[in-house]
């Protein structure tokens, strides 16, 4: 269980798009966060290669090699 406190305006945000939607305003929220945190992996993933790789520890590949190689 988790409680979150909103701002006034992002509350009744919240709620208009659950009476459009006919969704509920839980749905929306958990699908906001499914999403937010999706994207903050996607960039800690990418911020970790680029780390290895500027360190050196990962080789990259130009993409016309990739592209021969398996086109």
């Amino acid at each position: 269980m988790l409680t979150v406190r909103l701002s006034p305006d992002l509350a009744q945000h919240l709620d208009r798009l659950a009476k459009r939607t006919g969704r509920s305003k839980s749905h929306h929220a958990r699908e906001a966060l499914v999403t937010y945190l999706d994207g903050l992996e996607d960039v800690h993933l990418a911020e970790s290669r680029l780390k290895a790789i500027r360190a050196g520890w990962e080789e990259t590949h130009p993409l016309s090699d990739l592209l021969a190689e398996y086109a």
